[in-house]
Order: structure tokens, then C-alpha cells, then sequence
């Protein structure tokens, strides 16, 4: 017995030693490292775009799976997972049922539920969205009959889809609730159904093993047997030695159940020299130690010892020619390596994040500059044009009080000279103008009907107080509507002023004065002609303070159209010229005025402050 647990103790230690070596001996030999981490490798070191890597962690996590080393395909297919998340790509479904599923082989149910749900809520598919939510229901509810009718519905969702690893693993969770409820024999058949749609061979041997289990506790070994030899018999023509020792070994432990020792030794026997042949360390070490305690049981130690000195033996040459060991340990080395990799993409990232969000401040702060002058400049301009619109009513309002000055010099003659009549009628002419002026002083615009009663007004004062010097004609354009057309308001009047009191007054026979508004493509044309004596003349004629006050009122004109032309961005001209064709002497001013409306008015008013 001491002798047989230093073997025991020696096979191990040899093991271990072994695998070692043959990984530090054989680093950079030709043995196949696993695809997908190769892949995964390269595709970090190449620095792949994150789709790429993204399936490279799920190849790996499935390669690992089929191994039954679920807690390290659970890690790869999280990585996976976030990375299709964050690129909202449709293989999130895919991934997240995947990871949901090792977690679940895990006995990680919390988790897996909420997998489940979250892979049926990005499902596009309809069907992988029930299969999804019908396992998450089923992992919820403790209720065997219940969680049989969601393993039975995706069974058939997957058989009519074609997917026979996924039904597979229905059938195979349709088995397990049958056993809760005691139905052995519907388990059986479902167990059956999940290893003709079974390719893992690791996968197969653990449904034989329940299928096995299931005729063994109902005292039926035989059916037991006859199943597993038929899987035996299948591994042999696929050629595949893993499934093979897998089931003589069942086989064995079948027939040491019938009590037939002899036939559980030589399929023992058996495994252990195909075990051997197929160069896997590890299953020889387990075919041998079932054979050894076969011969311990049997008190056969000799032959027992026998085994493990032949082992020993050529334990060298096994572990040479085991590339399983080597893969083992490189898949370790490179496994590391894809570990450090992802620490240095975190890095790079966080370092693009960092710089990203500092770019994003400084983009911030310019935009908040930007806008912050925008509105600078906008105020800036608001006060510019309410300044110049309080300049342009000044203007306006100048011309005022030298006509108040003048008509309050004639009122005053008709009372020196006891016309109380003629007093009252200037009066009420004059009040009804001023009342006029007043009303609309605080308007750039007015319509044309409104500035021509203005102008009206005015002339039938100015004739009042000279009726023998002129008469007036103001003839307006049918094609213009005039309570429509606005135009710039007291714009015109300084001129018929200066028609009257320096070109006509001084006539020594009766002028005329014609005031004319025609209507053009895109505008007003306004002439203001007079006969009355011309600019040269009445330029002799003025004293100083008439010459001050006159090229003050033209300079007050010219002022107004350009803070008008500014303002509100019009093309007001202005042309002055004298008379003197054909012995007729006298002025002519003319004015082009935009053609506008109301709205057009509003608008540029609106658009003055922008």
C-alpha cells in the first residue's frame, strides 16, 4: 500500500515536472497554439478597430467553452459584450445569450437571468428574442412542469431554424426537468434528441453519463450498456479517441455495476492503451489510475505496480509527444501577453479620453466665447442703431422750430394789421398741421397718403402768407396705392420750404411749384421743381444768418438720408440742380426713394438691430 501511494505521489510530481519542461523546451516549437487567441493576440497588438477584437473575444470565449473552462469564457465574452454594446452592433444578442449560457453551466443564475433578458431586449430577430426571454423565465420559475414548457418551445424554435447545438442544449434542459418530475422516461428521450444533435465530444459523454444514470437508478444497466457501446461504435468512425476513452470508460463502470470484474478489466485495459497511443498525458494518468484501483480492488498490486513502472517508463516520451501540454502552457504564455495587451489599449484609451475631454473643454470655451461676442457685437450694434434713430428724430425735430418761428411771425402780422379772420384761419390750419407733425414725430416712416396731407398742409399755410407769390401742384402716380407706400417721413418738406422762401417769395411774378411722385421699377422718384428765382440769386439776395440756416438745413437733409440709408440699409439719393434752360431760371430736386410697404418696414426695422 506504501509502495503504491509513492507511485501515486511520483506520478504526479513527474506530471507536473513534465509539462513544465516540455513548455520551456518546446517554446518556440511548431505545436499549434489555439486559433482564436493567436488571433486575438495579433488583432491587439495590430491595434484592430474594436468590431474585430470584439470577435476574436467571442471565437476564444466558444473555444473555451467547448473546453469547460467557463470562467475564462465568461471574462472573454464580457469584454465582447461591452465592446458590441458600446458599437451598438446586432451581435450584442449573440454574446450576451452566450455569456448568459457559461454563466448559467456556472450555476451563476442571477446573473444569467438578467442576460437572458437583456439579450432578448436587442434581439432583432423575433426568434432569438423568445428563445432569450423563454430562458430567462425559465431560470425564474422553480417550477419543473413550467421550466419543461420553455425548454420544450425553444427545442422546437431551434429544430426549425436548423441550429443543432442550441437545440441540443434545449433537449438536454428539457431532460433535467423531466427528471425533477420523475418522468424518466420522457428525460431519456429527450437526453436522446440532445446527442443526435450533439458534435462536442465532451458534451456527448456528459448526456451518456445521464442517460446512463437515469437506467442505472431504474435498475437498467443493459439499455445503459447498449446505449453507450452505440456512442462507443460512432466515435470509432468519426475517429475520435477523446469520445472513445470517454465511453469505455462508462462502459466500465457499467459493467462493475453487473458485477463482471473481468470485462471491467479489460476496458480499463482498453482506455489505458488507447489513452497511451493517443499521446494525451492526462487521460493516460486517468485511464491509469481506474486500471490501477481495478487491480487493488481485485488484490492484483503486482500488476498494478507493474502498470505504473511501464508508465514511468516512457513517461519521457509521453510528455515529449503530448502537444496538448504544450499547447496548455503556451495558451498560458499568450493568455498572459493578450493581458497585458488590453492593459496597454486601456491605457491608450484613457489617454484619448483625457485628451478628448480637454479638447472638448477648449472647443467649449470658444464656442462660449464666440457666442459670448456674438451677443458683444449684437448689444454693440442694438446700441448703434437705437443711437442713430435717436439722431435721426433730432434731425427731424430741428426743422421744427424755424416753422413755428416763421408762421408765428405771420400770425402776429395779422394781428398788427387787425385781420382777426385771416389770424383764426392760419390758426386752425397751423394747429391742425402741428397736431399732424406731432402725431407721427416719432416715425422714420409714413405712408404716402399720410406724408402728402403733411405736405399739403404746409403749402396752404406757405400760401396763406404769401397767396400772390405761387401756386402748387403735387401730382402722385395712379399705379402707387398710397396708404400702402411708406415712405421716409418730413423727408421732403425742407425742400418745398426752400422753394418757397428762397426761390419763389423773391419772384416778382406768381411761381409755380410742382411736387411729383412716380412710380419706377424699384423704387420712388420725387421731383420738387420751382420757377423761382435759382440757387445764384437767391444766394445773393440771403444775409449771413439766411446762408448759416440754409446750409444747415440741406447738411440736416443729408444727414437724415444717410443715418436712413445706414439704419435700416436703403439706397436714398439725392440730386440738386438749377434751372436755367430757356430763359426760365429755377431749382430742381429730385429724390429716389425705395418702393416699400409695411411689412418691408417691419422687416428692416427688425433686421436694423441684427
Amino acid at each position: 500500500m506504501a509502495r503504491y501511494c509513492i507511485c501515486i505521489l511520483i506520478l504526479t510530481g513527474l506530471l507536473c515536472a513534465g509539462g513544465m519542461a516540455v513548455a520551456q523546451g518546446k517554446k518556440g516549437s511548431a505545436y499549434p497554439v489555439s486559433k482564436a487567441a493567436r488571433d486575438l493576440k495579433k488583432s491587439l497588438s495590430r491595434d484592430d478597430n474594436d468590431l474585430q477584437t470584439a470577435i476574436h473575444y467571442e471565437a476564444l470565449a466558444k473555444e473555451l467553452t467547448d473546453k469547460n473552462e467557463y470562467a475564462k469564457a465568461e471574462d472573454y465574452l464580457k469584454k465582447a459584450l461591452e465592446i458590441y454594446t458600446r458599437l451598438n452592433h446586432q451581435d450584442a444578442a449573440a454574446a450576451g445569450r452566450a455569456l448568459a449560457k457559461v454563466q448559467e453551466m456556472q450555476n451563476k443564475i442571477i446573473p444569467a437571468i438578467k442576460n437572458y433578458q437583456s439579450a432578448g431586449d436587442l434581439a432583432v430577430d423575433k426568434s432569438l428574442e423568445n428563445v432569450n426571454f423563454n430562458d430567462a423565465n425559465r431560470l425564474r420559475n422553480t417550477n419543473p412542469q413550467v421550466q419543461s414548457s420553455y425548454a420544450q418551445t425553444n427545442a422546437a424554435i431551434f429544430e426549425k431554424e436548423g441550429k443543432k447545438d442550441e437545440a441540443a442544449d434545449a433537449y438536454k434542459q428539457l431532460g433535467n426537468s423531466q427528471l425533477l418530475q420523475n418522468n424518466t422516461s420522457d428525460a431519456i428521450v429527450s437526453f436522446k434528441k440532445a446527442l443526435e444533435k450533439s458534435d462536442n465530444a465532451r458534451e456527448i459523454a456528459a448526456i451518456s453519463k445521464k442517460i446512463s444514470g437515469v437506467y442505472v437508478a431504474g435498475n437498467n444497466i443493459d439499455e445503459a450498456i447498449n446505449i453507450n457501446e452505440a456512442i462507443l461504435e460512432k466515435a470509432k468512425q468519426q475517429g475520435n479517441i477523446e469520445l472513445q476513452i470517454d465511453q469505455i470508460q462508462e462502459l466500465a463502470r457499467l459493467y462493475t455495476s453487473r458485477q463482471q470484474p473481468e470485462k471491467t478489466g479489460n476496458l480499463l485495459e482498453e482506455a489505458y492503451v488507447l489513452a497511451f497511443k493517443s499521446g494525451n498525458t492526462s487521460k493516460t494518468k486517468d485511464c491509469l489510475l481506474a486500471l490501477t484501483q481495478y487491480y487493488r480492488e481485485q488484490r492484483k498490486e503486482a500488476v498494478a505496480l507493474k502498470r505504473y513502472d511501464d508508465f514511468l517508463h516512457n513517461l519521457d516520451t509521453l510528455i515529449r509527444t503530448d502537444s496538448s501540454l504544450v499547447d496548455a502552457s503556451l495558451f498560458d504564455i499568450t493568455e498572459e501577453k493578450i493581458k497585458d495587451l488590453e492593459k496597454e489599449k486601456a491605457l491608450q484609451l484613457a489617454l484619448i479620453n483625457n485628451k478628448n475631454t480637454l479638447n472638448y473643454f477648449l472647443i467649449a470655451s470658444v464656442m462660449a466665447m464666440v457666442i459670448l461676442l456674438f451677443f458683444i457685437v449684437r448689444s454693440l450694434r442694438a446700441i448703434k442703431v437705437k443711437n442713430k434713430k435717436i439722431a435721426l428724430q433730432s434731425l427731424r425735430r430741428e426743422m421744427n422750430p424755424h416753422f413755428i418761428f416763421n408762421s408765428l411771425n405771420s400770425v402776429n402780422q395779422y394781428i398788427a394789421e387787425n385781420n382777426e379772420m385771416e389770424a383764426n384761419r392760419y390758426l386752425t390750419s397751423y394747429s391742425g398741421l402741428m397736431r399732424n407733425v406731432m402725431e407721427h414725430s416719432n416715425k422714420d416712416f409714413v405712408s404716402l397718403s399720410v406724408e402728402a396731407e403733411q405736405l399739403k398742409s404746409y403749402l396752404d399755410l406757405e400760401q396763406l402768407r404769401f397767396s400772390d407769390k405761387f401756386v402748387y401742384i403735387m401730382d402722385i402716380d395712379e399705379a402707387l396705392d398710397t396708404d400702402a407706400v411708406m415712405i421716409p417721413n418730413m423727408l421732403i418738406q425742407p425742400h418745398l420750404e426752400n422753394a418757397v422762401w428762397h426761390g419763389l417769395r423773391y419772384k416778382a411774378t406768381k411761381g409755380l411749384l410742382r411736387v411729383t411722385f412716380q412710380k419706377q421699377a424699384h423704387c420712388i422718384r420725387v421731383v420738387i421743381a420751382d420757377d423761382g428765382i435759382g440757387l445764384t440769386e437767391s444766394h445773393k439776395l440771403k444775409t449771413v444768418h439766411q446762408k448759416a440756416h440754409q446750409s444747415r438745413g440741406i447738411t440736416n437733409t443729408m444727414e437724415r438720408i444717410s443715418l436712413l440709408n445706414d439704419i435700416y440699409h436703403l439706397d436714398i439719393r439725392m440730386q440738386m440742380e438749377e434751372i436755367t434752360a430757356d430763359g426760365v431760371t429755377g431749382t430742381s430736386v429730385v429724390l429716389q426713394l425705395p418702393l416699400m410697404d409695411k411689412n418691408d418696414v417691419n422687416r428692416k426695422n427688425h433686421f436694423s438691430y441684427r
